[in-house]
């Protein structure tokens, strides 16, 4: 399902205009951007965690010049579904 698929759905189940969904949505999806640039997670009970994870310094290998390469220490975004969301999706 794609982001025009989400607001095509909500606009037919809703009555609010094609426009607006999508503004709700671009909206939303910047403030959870924000939240987790500034380090702050985002909860929505019942549905799940927007988090940041971190990834620990590992080293890797160029296999063409066999060499070896440090990967730095980085964060990356994650979500965690909600117990109620997993217990629903296993249905």
């Amino acid at each position: 399902m794609t982001k025009a698929d989400i607001v095509s759905e909500i606009a037919k189940t809703t009555g609010i205009d094609r426009a607006n969904v999508l503004e709700t949505i671009e909206k939303f999806m910047d403030v959870v951007k924000d939240s987790l640039i500034n380090g702050e997670n985002v909860y929505l009970r019942g549905f799940g965690s927007f988090i940041i994870k971190t990834r620990s310094e590992k080293t890797a290998r160029n296999i063409s010049k066999n060499t070896t390469i440090i990967i730095p220490e980085h964060k990356i975004p994650a979500f965690k579904p909600a117990k109620a969301f997993m217990e629903e999706v296993k249905k």
